[in-house]
């Protein structure tokens, strides 16, 4: 739970009806007690609520800070005081058993895992340390639950989550039928921190895929804007290059060809759209083998190549929050590998270089921590100044500010400038025209229109 627990009995005079109202269980006399971990410092009380809490409610916390049931190293604590690791935090007795750690909003209790689950979350494990778990995601798994689907890698993370450890996290996803690479986050601080670089698109994800045909462009780049297709309920997506299209770019190099009947590819997405990888090749004439949802019939090989899905996050690499560099390979599922090998594809051949990674300097690190402290800084002069409000507002009447007040129906007097009013001229109207750039007769660029791929390199031949 990012944090480590202990309990004893009430002996500080705890009212009995503390844990009342917070949706936790019956009545309990166990007063609990967390020590603050590492990931947790610097969190405000109401947020640690929320990560390792997430039953107890707003307005329960709220009520158990104002009573001063709430206690920070024996010292009463409000909803905004941010913690420091180390710190020991005194939650009031609330009763029955605590959810799963590291539940998010609505977390209850899961059930237990069934040995054949267990086993399963163990088998696909790729890589595992203190930050992250890193597996390998068979095709046929969702990444997480929906209408129907009970079976899904958010349910096995209870299998990774020891007695007082924080409940795993996923940071990413991958399409049920997609195999492959999958980094899931131990504790909310490593959370936070593998989110941004996905978000900031600094994760480079390899995929491998199958595909009809061959391209014509060997190292391409597709840039088509993709939107949800209206009356598929969010399930199907499609090339939009209207206003509503968000951008969308995915680089691809062909490894090799089978004859003019498929080729291997390394896919490369540089956003993040629902199915953009399936949707930009299907776009360009080239589906991906196995997927019939936008590629139709066209997208299946005759003879015993697999109908399945013939696409697989290859390889992720991802700055680690310990400062190391996380490069991970899955390898492939047994579908795969055999239409490789019906198709006269040497796998150990398919790992094209990749560019070597740009790490953060040094000398940058420093500029961000320094800019996080006056961050910091910032944030506690305001809560200062907003308490300081606050106890002059509830001491009586306000204090003269030792200005005097306008008279009523007298309008003040505009502000001068040069001795005249800053309207200008009389009657309000502007002295002249208004200044700006002059642009006037000069034509606007028109919009780029979407790229398609293009590239300098013919494909290979065999």
């Amino acid at each position: 739970m990012g944090a480590t627990m202990t309990s004893f009995k009430s002996s500080h005079g705890a009212r009995k009806d503390a844990g009342s109202g917070s949706g936790i269980g019956g009545p309990s006399d166990a007063v609990r007690q967390f020590t603050v971990k590492a990931d947790d410092n610097d969190v405000r009380l109401d947020r640690w609520f929320k990560r390792h809490l997430p039953q107890v409610s707003f307005a329960m916390v709220s009520r158990w800070a104002r009573t001063g049931q709430i206690r920070v190293d024996g010292k009463r604590a409000d909803v905004d005081t941010r913690l420091t690791t180390g710190q020991v935090l005194r939650v009031p007795p609330a009763g029955g058993p605590l959810p799963l750690a590291g539940g998010g909003k609505g977390a209850r209790v899961r059930k237990p895992l069934t040995e054949e689950q267990i086993h399963l979350a163990q088998d696909i494990v790729l890589e595992q340390d203190r930050a992250a778990i890193i597996i390998n995601k068979p095709p046929g798994l969702a990444t997480q639950g929906g209408s129907g689907t009970h079976e899904h890698v958010d349910g096995l993370l209870d299998a990774y989550a020891h007695d007082g450890d924080p409940r795993p996290r996923l940071v990413h996803r991958l399409d049920k039928d997609t195999s492959g690479v999958l980094l899931v986050a131990r504790t909310p601080g490593s959370a936070a921190f593998f989110s941004k670089r996905f978000s900031g698109r600094t994760a480079r994800k390899i995929y491998w895929a199958l595909v009809m045909g061959i391209p014509e462009i060997s190292d391409g780049m597709i840039e088509l804007p993709l939107a949800k297709q209206p009356g598929t309920g969010g399930e199907k997506m499609m090339v939009d290059e209207s206003e509503h299209g968000l951008p969308s770019r995915t680089r691809y190099r062909v490894i090799d060809r089978a004859g003019n009947r498929a080729a291997w590819v390394e896919l490369q997405p540089f956003t993040g759209r629902t199915h953009q990888l399936r949707v930009h090749m299907a776009a360009i004439g080239h589906p991906i083998v196995g997927d019939g949802k936008y590629g139709g019939q066209a997208a299946f090989l005759t003879g015993t190549i697999s109908r399945k899905l013939h696409l697989h996050a290859r390889r992720l690499r991802i700055e680690h929050p310990e400062g190391d560099l996380i490069d991970v390979t899955a390898p492939l599922p047994e579908h795969f590998a055999k239409s490789l090998e019906q198709l006269g594809f040497t796998e150990s051949e398919g790992d094209l270089p990749l560019e070597a990674p740009v790490l953060v300097d040094p000398k940058e690190t420093q500029k961000r921590a320094a800019k996080a402290h006056a961050k910091q800084y910032r944030k506690e002069r305001r809560g200062e100044r907003r308490k300081r409000a606050d106890s002059e507002g509830t001491g009586g009447a306000r204090k003269p500010t030792g200005q005097r007040a306008k008279p009523a129906g007298k309008p003040a007097a505009g502000k001068l400038t040069g001795g005249k009013p800053a309207g200008g001229r009389p009657g309000g109207k502007p002295a002249g025209k208004p200044a700006g750039p002059k642009t006037a007769g000069k034509p606007r660029p028109a919009p780029a229109a979407a790229r398609r791929p293009t590239s300098n390199r013919s494909a290979p031949k065999r």
